[in-house]
C-alpha cells in the first residue's frame, strides 16, 4: 500500500503517522518509508520529518497492525489534539490530551498553530482551555529526550513562532486555567493576553529539577509577568504557587471558583469581541511594544496609535453614540 504525504509529517521512535488527505494511520516500528531520493527505517532513538511530496510504502499486514496499535493506545484516525469551535464570535481552542495532562507535543503545537490561524479569519476573540483535570503539564518530556542539540534549538524556535502568533494575533486571547499550569503550559498561558484561573490552578516551572531550561518563551514572557527573582526561585527550587499567589504575581488577572474558569474566560472574551477590531489590535500589539521602548519613544508611538484608532469609522460611530447618550457609561465595580 502507498500513502502520499500531503503535508509535512513528524515521526518519532515509536510510531509514525502517514497522512493521505484526511486519514491518519499509525505505523509500527521498523516500517520502511520510500522517500523521493532515499529510503529510511524508523528505529529506536531516531526521529525526524517526512517532507511534503514523500510517499510511504507499507504492507497490508503493517496497515492492519497499525490500526490495532492505534486502537489499543487510545488513538483514532480522526482524533484532534486541539479541538476548535466557534461561539458568538469567540474561537474556543481546547487542548485535548487529558490522559497526558495535556502535555505539549509537537503535534499539539502544530494543531494549536492551525487553530490560531483559523481564528484570525472567523473570530473576534480566542479562548484557550484544557480538557480533563489540567490545563497543561507542559513539555512532553518523552518526545524531548530523543532530540539532538540542533533539533532542540529548532524545536524551541518553532514554539516561539507559534506563541508569537498568539501574542501578536489580530484578536485577543484569553486563557482558562485549571489544575496544572506547568512549564510549557505556563509559557502558553503567558502568551495569552488575559488569564483566568480557577481555585484548583497551580503554577510551576520545574525545568531546573529536570535538568533543562525553558524553551517556549517563558524567560521573556513569564519573567516579565512575575519578575526575574520569582521566576529564578521557581526554576531553582521547583516551587509551585496556587491561583491566589499567581494572581498576586501577575500570572493571572482573575481567580474564580473551581470549574468556572472557562465560563469566565468566555464572558470576558465575548465582551472584548464587541470592541472595535482596530482598538483590540492596537491594545494587544502596541502596548507590549511600547513597554519595550524608552519613555520618549513610547509617548511618540502612542500618539500615532491613538490618532489612527480615534479616526477610524467605527471609532467615530461609537464616540457619536456615547455623546448622544446611546452608549452605556462606565459603572462602579460590583
Amino acid at each position: 500500500m502507498i500513502y502520499a504525504v500531503r503535508q509535512s509529517v513528524r515521526y518519532d521512535a515509536e510510531s509514525v503517522f502517514a497522512i493521505n488527505q484526511n486519514a491518519a494511520v499509525r505505523l509500527p516500528m521498523h516500517s520502511q518509508f520510500r522517500l523521493p531520493k532515499r529510503d529510511i527505517v524508523v528505529s529506536s532513538g531516531h526521529g525526524g520529518l517526512l517532507p511534503e511530496g514523500s510517499t510511504i510504502m507499507f504492507t497490508r499486514k503493517q496497515f492492519l497492525d497499525s490500526l490495532s496499535i492505534a486502537q489499543q493506545s487510545g488513538a483514532t484516525m480522526d482524533r484532534t489534539l486541539v479541538t476548535y469551535e466557534i461561539a458568538q464570535d469567540v474561537a474556543i481552542l481546547t487542548l485535548n490530551r487529558p490522559e497526558k495532562r495535556n502535555a505539549l507535543s509537537d503535534h499539539v503545537i502544530d494543531d494549536l498553530e492551525s487553530g490560531i490561524a483559523q481564528a484570525q479569519g472567523e473570530a473576534r476573540a480566542i479562548v484557550i482551555c484544557g480538557n480533563g483535570d489540567h490545563f497543561s503539564a507542559g513539555l512532553d518530556l518523552a518526545e524531548h529526550a530523543a532530540r539532538t542539540p540542533i533539533e532542540g534549538v529548532h524545536h524551541s524556535r518553532h514554539w516561539h513562532g507559534v506563541f508569537d502568533k498568539l501574542e501578536q494575533s489580530a484578536v485577543p486571547a484569553f486563557a482558562a486555567l485549571h489544575g496544572a499550569v506547568v512549564g510549557g503550559g505556563l509559557e502558553l498561558a503567558a502568551a495569552c493576553h488575559v488569564r483566568v484561573a480557577d481555585e484548583t490552578t497551580f503554577f510551576a516551572l520545574p525545568e531546573g529539577t529536570r535538568g533543562i531550561f525553558v524553551g517556549g518563551g517563558g524567560s521573556v514572557r513569564a519573567g516579565r509577568l512575575m519578575g526575574v527573582a520569582r521566576m529564578t526561585d521557581m526554576m531553582l527550587t521547583g516551587r509551585s504557587v496556587d491561583a491566589r499567589q499567581g494572581e498576586a504575581w501577575n500570572l493571572c488577572q482573575y481567580v474564580v471558583p473551581a470549574g468556572e474558569a472557562r465560563a469566565k474566560a468566555l464572558e470576558l472574551a465575548s465582551k472584548a469581541a464587541q470592541n472595535a477590531p482596530m482598538s483590540n489590535y492596537a491594545i494587544i500589539n502596541a502596548l507590549p511594544r511600547i513597554n519595550d521602548m524608552g519613555r520618549g519613544d513610547g509617548f511618540f508611538v502612542e500618539s500615532f496609535v491613538s490618532a489612527m484608532t480615534a479616526t477610524s469609522p467605527e471609532a467615530e460611530a461609537r464616540l457619536r453614540a456615547f455623546l448622544e447618550k446611546r452608549a452605556a457609561k462606565v459603572a462602579r465595580p460590583e
